[in-house]
């Protein structure tokens, strides 16, 4: 299977992350999750089914999976065999919405 794609809106959500976590927690911990991040993205090279089909009807209606790192969901699809994530939510967010709002 080819390496995933993160889009642009996904590593500026991941840029986000790390920002927050520089100013609530500190620098270790922003270095650690986005390798925790980068890390799990990359999972998707060797298993891409490993995320499950999202619980949203409509995202999952469109081939949308998610995939858990910590407190934090990966939204992914693949296309044309590549896994392409699409974006980067921390779990309290409400983010099936945006996502859907964004489209």
């Amino acid at each position: 299977m080819p390496a995933p794609r993160i889009l642009p809106a996904a590593y500026e959500d991941i840029l986000n992350i790390a920002d927050y976590r520089i100013r609530e927690v500190g620098p270790n911990s922003a270095e650690t999750i986005t390798n925790r991040l980068l890390d799990t993205s990359d999972l998707l090279e060797e298993t891409p089914l490993i995320g499950p089909l999202h619980h949203d009807p409509a995202l999952q209606s469109m081939g949308y999976r998610k995939l858990l790192c910590g407190h934090y969901v990966c939204i992914y699809r693949i296309v044309d065999d590549i896994p392409i994530v699409y974006r980067v939510f921390h779990e309290s967010q409400n983010y099936t919405a945006d996502f859907l709002w964004e489209m």
